[in-house]
């Protein structure tokens, strides 16, 4: 359907808008200074501005340049733009051809195609296209259903974003899916940084912008306008699915009630997954009243209401509470906002996460388990885990890792990139589920 309302709107018989080929012809060139470069040779996405020594006149924000090592060597081509410090999102490498309508095309089409091997049918509701990680540098576009949600973070890629909208739509449609409309969330802070102006709203017909969605069993009600991010968190799938598989063990060999406390639980997902796996008694907190109210609504679309509560509060002042209170659970989930979204601020996140883990811990009940993650770019794994560490010494408790897991493989990480790039593009989400024991 989207795709034949940017056809009508162009009134062409391909879904190309008028000027794409033009919008993709390279304006002029950036030369890497000799000796850099190093990132993008190993297999990075990015230029930064530091690594340049020359552009050329009459090269405009937005405009596709021509990338050549300091001896002339054609690198490939990419977006420019002078008010990033990352200056050029690469398109392409080694290919002598610049990128035209027909290489979007294929960029789209293999975006989907991956979705298709690598999600084992479970595309209900997915992301479509992650950015670098699918070669498509700063564009994201998730699918719930029937409608798209786009997030566009680059300047040069937002010129031409539609035109790989109708790109996916007609790879869809191959595959009998029908796209009935596309909403626009581009109001990320990063949108000034590149020179663009937030926007958000529809991109084509409106619609009903609250999509239901069916997830590991479970239908939630997504609101695509007003939701975070693009409206749900899709990344957390297979986690959750972890959880439910857990808790079904442990409810199968308990003989008495499970209990679970799920801890920024924004929508109640986790909370969700657990009590359909049969917990008998699961608490789900966030700061958020509308939250609440939807994981509450969600409950009760799913006939949990009984066994699966939510309260708001704020968690970091709840759990020294229930902790003084007795309170212990055989499940725990810790599923915090980013700590951190800067470098700078990564020691006081450090400090953040070591403490919310160890009143986490003191929660669980002996030979029970922590199910705790990060969604910062800065906190890296190796970090992470070194502050989990801490946090059990603290806390007195030892941990027994059961899973390492990171985010669902629609989200892929871009590899032969530098760890600033791997972790800042695409490597972000670390989830991991320990059972936690008494320090002997």
């Amino acid at each position: 359907m989207y795709m034949e309302q940017i056809v009508r709107k162009h009134k062409r018989t391909v879904p190309l808008c008028l000027g794409l080929e033009e919008i993709l012809a390279p304006k002029g060139s950036i030369v890497l200074k000799k000796g850099e470069g190093r990132l993008l040779k190993a297999g990075g996405a990015w230029i930064f501005d530091n690594e340049i020594s020359g552009t050329s006149e009459g090269l405009s924000d937005g405009d596709m340049a021509a990338v050549e090592d300091f001896d002339g060597f054609l690198l490939g081509y990419g977006f420019f733009n002078s008010r990033s410090r990352i200056r050029v999102r690469m398109l392409s490498r080694y290919r002598k051809e610049p990128p035209d309508g027909e290489f979007l095309r294929g960029r789209a089409g293999a975006a989907w195609e991956y979705r298709k091997m690598i999600m084992g049918g479970d595309m209900g509701s997915c992301r479509v296209v992650f950015g670098e990680a699918d070669w498509l540098p700063g564009l994201v576009v998730d699918k719930y259903e029937d409608v798209l949600v786009v997030e566009s973070l680059s300047l040069g890629m937002d010129r031409v974003k539609e035109d790989v909208l109708a790109f996916l739509c007609e790879a869809m449609a191959k595959d009998g899916i029908r796209i009935r409309g596309i909403y626009e969330r581009s109001d990320a802070p990063v949108c000034g940084k590149e020179g663009m102006e937030p926007r958000k709203g529809f991109l084509g017909d409106p619609f009903d912008t609250d999509v239901e969605i069916t997830e590991n069993g479970i239908r939630y009600l997504v609101d695509v306008a007003e939701g975070q991010k693009t409206g749900f968190f899709l990344d957390q799938k297979y986690n959750r699915l972890a959880v439910q598989r857990l808790v079904k063990g442990l409810a199968e060999g308990a003989g008495r009630d499970i209990r679970v406390l799920d801890c920024f639980t924004h929508m109640g997902t986790f909370a969700l997954n657990a009590g359909i796996a049969g917990a008998g008694d699961v608490l789900g907190l966030d700061i958020s009243e509308k939250a609440v109210a939807q994981a509450g609504d969600n409950a009760a679309r799913n006939g949990l209401s009984g066994r699966v509560r939510f309260r708001r509060a704020d968690v970091l002042e709840e759990l020294p509470k229930m902790q003084s209170e007795g309170e212990r659970y055989d499940l725990v989930i810790l599923d915090p906002p980013a700590f951190t979204k800067s470098r700078e601020a990564t020691k006081r996140a450090v400090q953040g996460y070591r403490e919310i883990n160890r009143r986490g811990m003191a929660l669980v009940r002996e030979g029970g388990f922590l199910a705790t993650c990060s969604c910062s770019h800065f906190m890296t794994e190796g970090l992470f885990i070194k502050t989990l560490q801490e946090a059990a010494r603290a806390a007195k408790k030892r941990l027994r890792l059961v899973e390492q897991r990171s985010q669902s493989p629609d989200h892929p990480v871009l590899l032969n990139t530098s760890q600033f790039e791997a972790e800042e593009n695409s490597r972000y989400l670390k989830f991991l589920i320990f059972q936690v024991v008494t320090e002997l």
